[in-house]
Protein backbone atom coordinates (compact mmCIF):
# COMPACT_ATOMS: atom_id res chain seq x y z
CA UNK A 1 0.00 0.00 0.00
CA UNK A 2 1.14 3.80 -0.66
CA UNK A 3 -0.13 6.75 1.12
CA UNK A 4 -0.58 10.22 0.12
CA UNK A 5 -0.85 13.00 2.01
CA UNK A 6 -3.70 15.90 0.57
CA UNK A 7 -4.82 19.18 0.96
CA UNK A 8 -7.41 21.37 -0.55
CA UNK A 9 -5.71 24.40 1.24
CA UNK A 10 -9.06 25.13 3.54
CA UNK A 11 -8.15 28.49 4.65
CA UNK A 12 -10.93 30.33 7.29
CA UNK A 13 -8.76 33.66 8.35
CA UNK A 14 -5.40 35.21 8.91
CA UNK A 15 -2.93 35.71 6.75
CA UNK A 16 -2.98 33.51 3.35
CA UNK A 17 0.75 33.79 3.38
CA UNK A 18 1.17 31.76 6.50
CA UNK A 19 -1.51 29.14 5.02
CA UNK A 20 0.49 28.21 1.81
CA UNK A 21 3.96 28.53 4.08
CA UNK A 22 2.42 25.55 6.16
CA UNK A 23 0.99 23.13 3.27
CA UNK A 24 4.79 23.66 2.17
CA UNK A 25 5.82 22.59 5.56
CA UNK A 26 3.73 19.51 5.89
CA UNK A 27 5.02 18.69 2.12
CA UNK A 28 8.49 18.73 3.52
CA UNK A 29 7.41 16.85 7.01
CA UNK A 30 5.19 14.32 4.58
CA UNK A 31 8.84 13.80 2.99
CA UNK A 32 11.10 13.07 6.27
CA UNK A 33 8.48 10.64 7.81
CA UNK A 34 8.34 8.68 4.58
CA UNK A 35 5.24 9.36 3.18
CA UNK A 36 4.75 8.53 -1.00
CA UNK A 37 3.56 11.33 -2.03
CA UNK A 38 1.68 14.62 -1.29
CA UNK A 39 -1.05 16.04 -3.66
CA UNK A 40 -2.16 19.78 -3.76
CA UNK A 41 -6.29 20.04 -5.31
CA UNK A 42 -7.64 22.82 -6.84
CA UNK A 43 -10.69 25.07 -6.12
CA UNK A 44 -11.59 28.36 -7.19
CA UNK A 45 -13.87 29.40 -4.50
CA UNK A 46 -14.29 30.12 -0.49
CA UNK A 47 -12.84 28.65 2.19
CA UNK A 48 -10.00 27.57 -0.62
CA UNK A 49 -6.78 28.91 -1.61
CA UNK A 50 -5.58 25.95 -4.03
CA UNK A 51 -6.37 28.02 -6.85
CA UNK A 52 -3.13 27.17 -8.46
CA UNK A 53 -1.87 24.01 -8.25
CA UNK A 54 1.14 23.84 -9.68
CA UNK A 55 2.74 27.06 -8.75
CA UNK A 56 2.24 25.57 -4.70
CA UNK A 57 3.88 22.00 -6.34
CA UNK A 58 6.68 23.88 -7.75
CA UNK A 59 7.68 25.16 -4.61
CA UNK A 60 7.26 22.16 -3.35
CA UNK A 61 8.99 20.49 -5.80
CA UNK A 62 12.52 23.00 -4.90
CA UNK A 63 12.17 21.94 -0.56
CA UNK A 64 11.57 18.32 -1.41
CA UNK A 65 13.71 15.70 -3.46
CA UNK A 66 11.90 12.09 -3.21
CA UNK A 67 8.64 12.51 -2.69
CA UNK A 68 5.84 11.83 -5.26
CA UNK A 69 3.96 14.69 -6.33
CA UNK A 70 0.38 15.09 -7.18
CA UNK A 71 -2.91 17.55 -8.29
CA UNK A 72 -6.23 16.74 -6.25
CA UNK A 73 -7.96 17.29 -8.52
CA UNK A 74 -6.70 19.24 -11.86
CA UNK A 75 -10.19 20.93 -12.99
CA UNK A 76 -9.70 20.13 -16.39
CA UNK A 77 -13.23 21.39 -17.25
CA UNK A 78 -12.18 24.66 -15.97
CA UNK A 79 -8.80 24.84 -18.18
CA UNK A 80 -7.67 25.56 -21.12
CA UNK A 81 -5.42 22.22 -21.59
CA UNK A 82 -2.66 23.93 -23.50
CA UNK A 83 -2.15 26.35 -20.78
CA UNK A 84 -2.80 23.22 -18.49
CA UNK A 85 -0.01 21.11 -20.69
CA UNK A 86 2.39 23.77 -20.68
CA UNK A 87 2.65 24.40 -16.82
CA UNK A 88 2.12 20.88 -15.87
CA UNK A 89 5.05 19.90 -18.47
CA UNK A 90 6.98 22.92 -16.77
CA UNK A 91 6.30 21.46 -13.35
CA UNK A 92 7.18 17.82 -14.44
CA UNK A 93 10.74 19.12 -15.17
CA UNK A 94 11.08 20.99 -12.14
CA UNK A 95 10.45 17.87 -10.03
CA UNK A 96 12.65 15.62 -11.89
CA UNK A 97 10.02 13.42 -13.13
CA UNK A 98 7.69 13.36 -9.85
CA UNK A 99 4.55 14.69 -10.89
CA UNK A 100 0.94 12.60 -11.22
CA UNK A 101 -2.21 14.33 -12.23
CA UNK A 102 -5.73 13.24 -10.63
CA UNK A 103 -8.44 15.02 -12.55
CA UNK A 104 -11.64 15.62 -12.86
CA UNK A 105 -14.43 18.24 -13.46
CA UNK A 106 -14.47 19.98 -10.28
CA UNK A 107 -17.56 21.07 -8.46
CA UNK A 108 -19.01 24.33 -6.91
CA UNK A 109 -21.13 26.52 -8.53
CA UNK A 110 -18.67 29.52 -7.96
CA UNK A 111 -16.07 28.45 -9.92
CA UNK A 112 -18.14 27.17 -12.49
CA UNK A 113 -19.10 30.92 -12.19
CA UNK A 114 -16.12 32.48 -12.58
CA UNK A 115 -14.86 30.82 -15.42
CA UNK A 116 -18.21 30.36 -17.55
CA UNK A 117 -18.94 26.68 -17.82
CA UNK A 118 -22.92 25.11 -17.06
CA UNK A 119 -23.77 22.24 -14.99
CA UNK A 120 -24.92 21.28 -18.89
CA UNK A 121 -21.24 21.66 -20.24
CA UNK A 122 -18.85 20.87 -17.48
CA UNK A 123 -18.50 16.87 -17.62
CA UNK A 124 -18.62 17.53 -21.86
CA UNK A 125 -15.43 20.22 -21.01
CA UNK A 126 -13.32 18.02 -18.89
CA UNK A 127 -13.81 14.92 -21.17
CA UNK A 128 -12.38 17.02 -24.54
CA UNK A 129 -10.47 19.00 -22.37
CA UNK A 130 -8.67 15.37 -21.08
CA UNK A 131 -8.50 13.65 -24.80
CA UNK A 132 -6.46 17.46 -25.89
CA UNK A 133 -4.20 17.24 -22.68
CA UNK A 134 -3.55 13.66 -23.30
CA UNK A 135 -2.85 14.07 -27.64
CA UNK A 136 -0.66 17.36 -26.38
CA UNK A 137 1.51 14.85 -23.60
CA UNK A 138 2.43 12.18 -26.52
CA UNK A 139 2.80 14.06 -29.71
CA UNK A 140 4.92 16.89 -31.08
CA UNK A 141 2.64 18.37 -33.53
CA UNK A 142 -1.22 17.84 -32.68
CA UNK A 143 -3.83 18.82 -35.48
CA UNK A 144 -7.23 19.09 -33.06
CA UNK A 145 -10.43 20.63 -33.39
CA UNK A 146 -12.98 20.65 -30.38
CA UNK A 147 -15.95 22.54 -29.19
CA UNK A 148 -14.67 24.93 -26.15
CA UNK A 149 -11.24 26.07 -27.45
CA UNK A 150 -10.04 27.44 -30.70
CA UNK A 151 -8.35 24.44 -33.14
CA UNK A 152 -5.21 23.49 -33.25
CA UNK A 153 -2.86 22.72 -36.57
CA UNK A 154 0.42 21.48 -36.20
CA UNK A 155 0.61 23.03 -32.88
CA UNK A 156 3.77 22.73 -31.04
CA UNK A 157 3.88 22.76 -27.50
CA UNK A 158 7.14 23.96 -25.17
CA UNK A 159 8.45 22.59 -23.35
CA UNK A 160 8.55 18.76 -23.99
CA UNK A 161 7.74 16.66 -21.02
CA UNK A 162 10.28 14.86 -19.80
CA UNK A 163 8.01 12.05 -18.25
CA UNK A 164 6.74 9.74 -21.71
CA UNK A 165 3.59 9.79 -20.48
CA UNK A 166 3.11 11.43 -17.60
CA UNK A 167 0.29 9.25 -15.75
CA UNK A 168 -2.92 10.64 -15.02
CA UNK A 169 -5.32 9.25 -12.42
CA UNK A 170 -9.48 10.08 -13.38
CA UNK A 171 -10.99 11.61 -9.64
CA UNK A 172 -14.27 10.15 -9.14
CA UNK A 173 -16.80 10.80 -6.44
CA UNK A 174 -20.41 9.63 -8.17
CA UNK A 175 -19.95 9.79 -12.04
CA UNK A 176 -19.77 7.09 -13.90
CA UNK A 177 -18.79 9.31 -16.90
CA UNK A 178 -15.12 9.83 -14.88
CA UNK A 179 -15.68 6.28 -14.55
CA UNK A 180 -15.86 5.64 -18.08
CA UNK A 181 -13.23 7.32 -19.41
CA UNK A 182 -10.43 6.30 -17.56
CA UNK A 183 -11.26 2.61 -17.92
CA UNK A 184 -11.66 3.58 -22.07
CA UNK A 185 -7.74 4.94 -21.72
CA UNK A 186 -6.39 2.61 -19.86
CA UNK A 187 -6.22 5.21 -16.54
CA UNK A 188 -6.17 4.73 -12.85
CA UNK A 189 -8.98 5.56 -10.64
CA UNK A 190 -8.42 7.29 -7.91
CA UNK A 191 -12.06 7.17 -5.39
CA UNK A 192 -12.86 10.27 -3.45
CA UNK A 193 -14.37 7.74 -0.90
CA UNK A 194 -15.21 10.57 2.05
CA UNK A 195 -18.62 11.62 2.05
CA UNK A 196 -20.54 8.56 2.41
CA UNK A 197 -20.61 5.08 2.96
CA UNK A 198 -18.55 2.53 1.32
CA UNK A 199 -21.30 1.35 -0.99
CA UNK A 200 -21.61 4.31 -3.50
CA UNK A 201 -17.81 3.85 -3.98
CA UNK A 202 -17.24 0.51 -4.19
CA UNK A 203 -20.48 0.42 -7.02
CA UNK A 204 -18.49 3.05 -9.68
CA UNK A 205 -14.68 0.65 -8.93
CA UNK A 206 -16.79 -2.15 -9.67
CA UNK A 207 -17.83 -0.77 -13.15
CA UNK A 208 -14.50 0.68 -13.30
CA UNK A 209 -13.14 -2.83 -13.48
CA UNK A 210 -16.18 -4.13 -15.70
CA UNK A 211 -15.37 -0.85 -18.25
CA UNK A 212 -11.48 -1.81 -18.14
CA UNK A 213 -12.31 -5.29 -19.31
CA UNK A 214 -15.11 -4.55 -21.81
CA UNK A 215 -12.53 -2.08 -23.45
CA UNK A 216 -9.91 -4.75 -24.08
CA UNK A 217 -7.37 -3.95 -20.96
CA UNK A 218 -5.85 -7.11 -18.74
CA UNK A 219 -8.10 -7.17 -15.36
CA UNK A 220 -4.50 -7.19 -13.56
CA UNK A 221 -3.12 -3.59 -14.61
CA UNK A 222 -6.33 -1.87 -13.38
CA UNK A 223 -4.87 0.23 -10.56
CA UNK A 224 -7.56 1.55 -8.15
CA UNK A 225 -6.56 4.49 -5.36
CA UNK A 226 -8.78 5.71 -2.09
CA UNK A 227 -8.91 8.78 -0.36
CA UNK A 228 -10.17 9.06 3.67
CA UNK A 229 -12.32 11.40 5.61
CA UNK A 230 -10.49 11.97 8.07
CA UNK A 231 -7.25 10.70 10.29
CA UNK A 232 -5.75 10.70 13.42
CA UNK A 233 -4.11 7.59 15.16
CA UNK A 234 -2.88 7.27 18.92
CA UNK A 235 -1.78 4.24 21.01
CA UNK A 236 -5.41 3.79 22.40
CA UNK A 237 -8.83 4.31 20.80
CA UNK A 238 -10.08 6.06 23.84
CA UNK A 239 -7.26 8.69 23.99
CA UNK A 240 -7.78 9.14 19.72
CA UNK A 241 -11.64 9.37 20.05
CA UNK A 242 -11.33 11.94 23.00
CA UNK A 243 -8.89 14.07 21.25
CA UNK A 244 -10.80 13.69 17.95
CA UNK A 245 -14.07 14.56 19.29
CA UNK A 246 -14.03 18.10 19.44
CA UNK A 247 -12.60 18.31 15.75
CA UNK A 248 -15.55 16.41 14.43
CA UNK A 249 -18.01 19.02 16.42
CA UNK A 250 -16.69 21.98 14.51
CA UNK A 251 -17.53 19.31 11.51
CA UNK A 252 -20.71 18.98 12.12
CA UNK A 253 -21.60 22.71 13.41
CA UNK A 254 -20.39 23.97 10.34
CA UNK A 255 -22.46 21.76 8.49
CA UNK A 256 -25.01 22.85 10.45
CA UNK A 257 -24.46 26.48 9.77
CA UNK A 258 -24.53 25.44 5.75
CA UNK A 259 -27.83 23.92 6.60
CA UNK A 260 -26.34 20.85 5.00
CA UNK A 261 -27.43 17.31 7.20
CA UNK A 262 -25.01 15.49 8.19
CA UNK A 263 -24.59 11.77 6.78
CA UNK A 264 -22.64 10.47 9.45
CA UNK A 265 -24.18 12.67 12.80
CA UNK A 266 -22.08 11.25 15.34
CA UNK A 267 -18.16 10.45 15.93
CA UNK A 268 -18.86 6.95 16.52
CA UNK A 269 -21.22 6.61 13.89
CA UNK A 270 -18.52 8.15 11.19
CA UNK A 271 -15.70 5.82 12.55
CA UNK A 272 -18.41 2.54 12.08
CA UNK A 273 -20.10 3.73 9.09
CA UNK A 274 -17.20 6.33 7.16
CA UNK A 275 -13.77 6.54 5.71
CA UNK A 276 -12.43 8.53 8.47
CA UNK A 277 -9.53 6.84 10.59
CA UNK A 278 -9.76 7.49 14.33
CA UNK A 279 -8.82 5.30 16.75
CA UNK A 280 -5.61 2.85 17.70
CA UNK A 281 -3.18 1.69 14.99
CA UNK A 282 -4.52 -1.91 15.18
CA UNK A 283 -8.32 -0.05 14.69
CA UNK A 284 -6.70 1.94 11.36
CA UNK A 285 -5.02 -0.93 10.17
CA UNK A 286 -8.29 -3.09 10.51
CA UNK A 287 -10.06 -0.68 8.82
CA UNK A 288 -8.19 -0.13 5.37
CA UNK A 289 -8.13 -3.62 4.94
CA UNK A 290 -12.06 -4.00 5.06
CA UNK A 291 -11.85 -0.90 2.80
CA UNK A 292 -9.43 -2.79 0.28
CA UNK A 293 -11.36 -6.31 0.48
CA UNK A 294 -14.00 -4.16 -0.95
CA UNK A 295 -12.29 -1.82 -3.64
CA UNK A 296 -8.82 -3.79 -4.25
CA UNK A 297 -6.78 -0.36 -4.13
CA UNK A 298 -3.27 -0.07 -3.67
CA UNK A 299 -2.81 3.28 -2.82
CA UNK A 300 -4.80 5.84 -0.69
CA UNK A 301 -4.64 9.18 0.74
CA UNK A 302 -4.76 11.11 3.91
CA UNK A 303 -5.77 14.36 4.88
CA UNK A 304 -2.62 16.34 5.15
CA UNK A 305 -3.93 19.50 7.17
CA UNK A 306 -3.77 19.86 11.00
CA UNK A 307 -7.47 19.86 11.35
CA UNK A 308 -7.83 21.27 14.16
CA UNK A 309 -5.21 19.10 15.73
CA UNK A 310 -1.91 21.24 17.43
CA UNK A 311 1.35 20.77 15.64
CA UNK A 312 2.70 18.10 18.26
CA UNK A 313 -0.37 15.90 18.02
CA UNK A 314 -0.63 16.48 14.19
CA UNK A 315 3.11 15.52 13.87
CA UNK A 316 3.00 12.57 16.38
CA UNK A 317 -0.03 11.23 14.36
CA UNK A 318 1.50 10.80 11.23
CA UNK A 319 4.64 9.32 12.69
CA UNK A 320 2.74 6.71 14.52
CA UNK A 321 1.17 5.79 10.75
CA UNK A 322 4.33 5.87 9.82
CA UNK A 323 5.78 3.40 12.92
CA UNK A 324 2.95 1.25 13.35
CA UNK A 325 0.26 1.52 10.49
CA UNK A 326 1.99 1.74 7.43
CA UNK A 327 4.32 -1.51 7.84
CA UNK A 328 1.44 -3.43 8.64
CA UNK A 329 -0.48 -2.03 5.27
CA UNK A 330 2.66 -2.66 3.16
CA UNK A 331 3.12 -6.47 4.10
CA UNK A 332 -0.31 -7.03 3.23
CA UNK A 333 -1.35 -5.07 0.56
CA UNK A 334 1.54 -5.13 -2.55
CA UNK A 335 1.42 -2.53 -4.54
CA UNK A 336 2.81 -1.51 -7.54
CA UNK A 337 5.97 1.20 -7.99
CA UNK A 338 5.40 4.85 -8.66
CA UNK A 339 6.52 5.38 -12.88
CA UNK A 340 10.02 5.74 -13.02
CA UNK A 341 10.98 4.09 -8.94
CA UNK A 342 11.32 0.79 -7.56
CA UNK A 343 8.65 -1.03 -5.46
Amino acid sequence: MKVLLITLITHHGGPATERLREVVRHAELAEELGFDGFGVGERHERPFISSSPPVVLSHIAARTSRIRLFTAVTTLSLLDPVRAFEDYSTLDHLSGGRLELIIGKGNGAAQARLFHVTAEDQWERAREAYELFRRLWREDKVTWQGRFRPPLTDAETWPRPLQQPIRVWHGSATSRDSVDLAARHGDPLFSANVTNPVEPYAELIDHYRERWAHHGHDPADALVGAGHAGYYAARTSQEALETYRPIYRARLDLLARQGVRPVFPTLEDAVERSSLLVGSPQQIVDKVLRYHKRFGHEVMHLPADADGLTPERHRASLELFQSDIAPALRAQIPSRPFPGSTP
